[in-house]
């Protein structure tokens, strides 16, 4: 008799365990249009979110290596033309960028003051026209940090808007998936394991989904912000520096010039 009740049992049991496994494929496969329209945008999410994290990984770590290169030659190598060649070919360092910048824009304040004369115009130059070249170069590597920092920090506040909203999202539709859930209770008019325990575990996917998505993107912002900050520090480091080798190697030798 118990063997008949069983195999009457049989049956129904596979199906059960068939429909609802604990498989997250098959759990996703059987969640309501609502959750599957959330795992999508939440897919969305992490999809770009790992593009970004890659290329940014990507971009940071050769912008690192080429600054310390760059770092290291400027420091060596006294002929500023030889460094300005090189600087050219460092696309990645936003500090090869900062000195090309005010390289270019010294020597079209140069070209301009030098057109009407022959020599080294700035022997003859008075206090107040070295401070507007210096003001001049100042201003033009203020506008190259803002834009190499803007240029690094892209795609960054996707990574914050991911781990912001994506648990919220999930938890959206996991809310949705359990009103589902009880709605059907009030329809079949169970309130038994077998009924509930289903809608809820695929309702649950949706804030895994959405945990899943915002962990990665959190951490990658966190990462990515610190290489920055470092590389703006530099930035910001060698531009006061390049000011003073300008003035020290340009301006000194004018007054030389002068007192001869």
């Amino acid at each position: 008799m118990t063997g008949i009740v069983l195999a009457a049992n049989l049956p129904a049991a596979v199906s059960t365990e068939a429909a609802f496994s604990h498989d997250i494929v098959q759990m996703i496969i059987h969640a309501g249009p609502m959750v599957k329209f959330v795992l999508l945008i939440l897919l969305f999410f992490s999809v770009v979110s790992w593009a970004i994290i890659f290329s940014k990984y990507r971009l940071l770590s050769k912008a690192k290596t080429e600054t310390e290169d760059f770092l290291e030659l400027f420091w060596e190598e006294r002929d500023l033309k030889m460094i300005y060649r090189i600087s050219r070919d460092l696309t990645f360092s936003p500090v090869a960028r900062l000195f090309s910048s005010g390289y270019d824009e010294f020597n079209k304040i140069r070209k301009i003051r030098t057109s009407k004369k022959s020599g080294d115009a700035l022997t003859n130059d008075s206090a107040r026209s070295k401070q507007i070249i210096m003001d001049n170069l100042e201003r033009s590597l203020r506008k190259t940090t803002i834009d190499q920092t803007g240029r690094l920090e892209r795609g960054i506040s996707f990574l914050a808007t991911t781990g912001n909203t994506s648990p919220f999202i999930g938890l959206f539709g996991t809310v949705w998936g359990i009103m589902e859930s009880f709605r059907g209770i009030g329809l079949k008019g169970s309130a038994s394991l077998a009924v509930v325990a289903p809608g809820i575990s695929e309702a649950l996917i949706a804030t895994a989904a959405g945990l899943a998505a915002a962990i990665p993107a959190v951490v990658a912002f966190n990462y990515f912000n610190r290489k920055i900050f470092a590389l703006r520090a530099e930035m910001d480091i060698f531009a006061s520096d390049f000011l003073s080798t300008v003035e020290r190697q340009f301006f000194k030798r004018a007054l030389v010039g002068k007192e001869s």
